[in-house]
């Protein structure tokens, strides 16, 4: 997993040193968890340290000439995690990790403007793994003192750059929220690592069966957080989660030369939804037997203009990627006038998608039509109790999801302030983005008005995208001949305007099905989304560079 970051007020080294240790967690995971009352604290020497640190600072943090602070966040996450890899029936990673890592917010000022800005946007360090309440308190406390001197530094800064700019709509800099307690009980990671690494080396020595396959990896990421946040507004939050991530991934070339590749992954909240042992290498052999069957495949034309058929796999990529993340209220950069900064920046109450769709983010929930989704939370990473967002109705824009940052038109949070990793600030994020019809067409009806369509315009034949890879790139993209039906695998090809005025002007149907699709990645959430139907896109063949297929054959596996 790629990870960029800033770390303000911190040594080059800390920065390093904090980097490469979250390097080692291939996923880090925020604060998605069930809130539970009645939890004792009594005995919780992180949350007792928290809380006393953070009284000794609302009393005692004051710099002569400098403001005392009018807010102050601590954020401890406490990570756990298990990971395994097996590539060609042999495993090469096997790690088990611990670390707790502290984020401390100083903000100076007041809401209207305050030092949250630059380095002035918090400090993070590693703190003790032993329950010792003085080691704790220490190291808050030298985060703190750091924290303070950063935010002061950073409001001198701000305040003279905004002397260089001209603001027309200016908007706060911090939301008001009531406090929030809630404790819950931690989670664990326990579990016998023995038959999960046997599971995995048995799928990945699938590739035996095919001497043309060149990669084949099975991994698994096993991790239990647990987080504790507490404010001086009064808030405290302490909340446990479990995450099970399991998957495999191989390669391969075409004769000519075209490299190839599938990967297939899920993720589950609890170690009983994951797969037997035999359902597992059966998903590996499945997606074994689809590189060779794209080997064989004839390439796609040089350029195609006409309907498309989405399964509802291919169309949860679509949403997230074209959708979800252009419905985060994220405050533009000093001095920009614009609303947020994604695509639909200047969409608010027009319509961005057909009137027949609608889109929520409901972080309340955890199942959606009997399917376990993973967004699921009841408080998030700014204190704020999680809420249901209409988004979209009817096709129309009409709300973002929004953390304590406030942005135009929208001076409060609903609930959607979350945290990436411990070195990133919180801020606007999805958590179970769901998108409905109001004229839902079952699989068999889509796929006919599929043909009719090409019949209609003469077409030969016409395409449907079982499943993407990265950049909605069509993993699966099948020919459905307009005669009679049948579908044809084609290998090679892109979208030349798969985009936000497609998804707006072309997108004429949808499915009556719901497809989950659980990621883990950044911050855990979901996206669940129907089976969709486009009048026209182009699909014409990549620009996909070819490599030289190797010079020798693979070692004998009968050997």
């Amino acid at each position: 997993m790629k990870m960029t970051a800033t770390i303000p007020s911190m040594t080059n080294r800390m920065a390093r040193r904090i980097l490469l240790a979250l390097l080692a967690f291939s996923v880090l995971i925020p604060s998605a968890f069930t809130q539970q009352k009645g939890g004792q604290t009594d005995d919780d020497v992180v949350l007792t340290a928290m809380r006393a640190e953070l009284d000794r600072s609302k009393a005692q943090l004051k710099m002569e000439n400098v403001g005392a602070p009018y807010y102050v966040e601590y954020r401890i996450y406490d990570l756990d995690q298990y990971s395994a890899e097996a590539s060609f029936g042999a495993l090469r990673i096997d790690v088990r990790s611990r670390m707790r890592i502290v984020r401390v917010v100083v903000r100076i000022g007041d809401c209207k403007q305050d030092s949250y800005f630059g380095p002035g946007q918090g400090t993070i360090d590693f703190v003790p793994l032993d329950n010792d309440m003085l080691a704790l308190r220490h190291q808050l406390w030298l985060a703190t003192d750091r924290a303070y001197k950063s935010a002061a530094e950073a409001l001198t800064a701000k305040q003279a750059q905004l002397k260089q700019l001209t603001v027309d709509q200016p908007v706060d800099d911090f939301a008001h929220a009531d406090p929030v307690q809630s404790i819950g009980p931690l989670a664990t990671l326990e579990f016998d690592p023995e038959p999960w690494k046997r599971m995995i080396q048995d799928a990945s020595a699938l590739y035996k069966g095919d001497p043309e396959i060149e990669t084949f990896t099975s991994s698994l990421n096993f991790h239990a957080l647990n987080r504790y946040f507490v404010n001086s507004e009064g808030t405290a939050v302490r909340s446990g989660q479990t995450f099970f991530q399991m998957g495999a991934a191989a390669s391969t070339q075409a004769a000519d030369g075209m490299s190839l590749a599938r990967d297939s992954e899920f993720t589950v909240a609890s170690m009983k939804e994951l797969p037997s042992a035999a359902e597992f290498v059966a998903r590996a052999a499945k997606l074994a037997g689809s590189l060779k069957e794209l080997r064989a495949a004839p390439v796609t034309e040089e350029e195609y203009r006409g309907p498309v058929l989405f399964s509802a796999d291919a169309a949860s990529a679509v949403f997230s990627s074209l959708v979800g993340e252009n419905v985060l209220g994220n405050k533009p950069e000093l001095g920009k006038n614009s609303r947020t900064t994604g695509a639909f920046a200047a969409s608010y109450k027009t319509r961005v998608l057909p009137e027949f769709l609608s889109v929520v983010d409901d972080p309340t929930i955890s199942s959606y039509a009997g399917l376990a989704v993973i967004g699921h939370y009841a408080i998030d990473d700014e204190g704020v109790p999680a809420q249901r967002v209409s988004l979209v109705e009817k096709g129309t824009l009409v709300n973002y999801v929004v953390g304590r940052e406030p942005i135009r038109d929208f001076p409060a949070s609903n609930g959607h302030g979350r945290a990436r990793v411990p070195t990133n600030p919180a801020g606007p994020s999805l958590g179970n983005l769901i998108v409905t019809s109001a004229q839902p067409l079952s699989k068999e009806d889509l796929k006919k008005k599929l043909i009719d369509l090409c019949q209609q315009r003469d077409l030969p034949y016409c395409f449907y995208v079982e499943t993407f890879g990265p950049r909605l790139t069509p993993r699966l993209l099948y020919k459905v001949w307009t005669k009679d039906g049948r579908e044809e695998l084609v290998r090679g090809a892109a979208f030349g305007d798969l985009d936000i005025r497609a998804l707006r002007s072309d997108l004429i149907a949808a499915g009556s099905d719901a497809y989950v699709d659980n990621m883990l990645m950044n911050i855990p959430h979901s996206v669940v989304a129907p089976s969709i139907l486009f009048d026209e896109l182009e699909v014409k063949r990549a620009n996909q560079n070819k490599e030289k297929l190797p010079e020798y054959s693979a070692p004998d596996v009968s050997k």
